[in-house]
């Protein structure tokens, strides 16, 4: 973990806190630690359990609050990939990046591809729009699925 980016995030998180006039509690600091320690996807019940398993002392609503807080500040983003199910990562430092999601397994691959920021901006200057940011999500079927997918089509109608 970056410890330089972790307390910029933290006096990022600081400030928030003090404008919004709430606490600056401990379990505020210990999930959004976890959060910045932790690489790829997770869910709520990940993050819980994953403090839980540390010997965090933290409650699931605490966990959600601070999340919210973190996802309004930009410090966290949350993806819901068509599932009900919320993602969440982290996101302050890190470059914009989409995903391609695999509808069967529901894994999610990042990716970055320069000729999509060229787009935006096409799209910005066309349209007379100065774009913030963008959202990119591809669902498809991963190659792991689609070889299980086969594998089961020829032990059911062998040849």
């Amino acid at each position: 973990m970056n410890t330089d980016k972790l307390e910029e995030v933290k006096k990022l998180f600081t400030a928030h806190l003090e404008n919004k006039g709430l606490r600056k509690t401990g379990e505020r600091y210990a999930i959004l630690e976890e959060i910045y320690a932790r690489s790829g996807h997770f869910d709520v019940e990940e993050l819980y359990a994953g403090m839980k398993e540390r010997g965090l002392q933290v409650s699931r609503a605490t966990v959600y609050n601070t999340l919210d807080l973190l996802v309004e500040q930009g410090l966290v983003s949350k993806h819901q990939f068509g599932r009900n199910l919320a993602q969440y990562e982290k996101s302050y430092g890190y470059r914009q990046h989409d995903h391609v999601i695999c509808t069967e397994c529901h894994k999610v691959v990042e990716f970055c591809d320069p000729r999509i920021h060229g787009i935006q901006t096409m799209v910005g200057d066309l349209l007379n729009f100065h774009i913030l940011h963008h959202s990119l999500n591809l669902y498809g079927i991963c190659g792991d699925c689609r070889a299980k997918a086969e594998a089961a089509a020829r032990q059911s109608n062998p040849s």
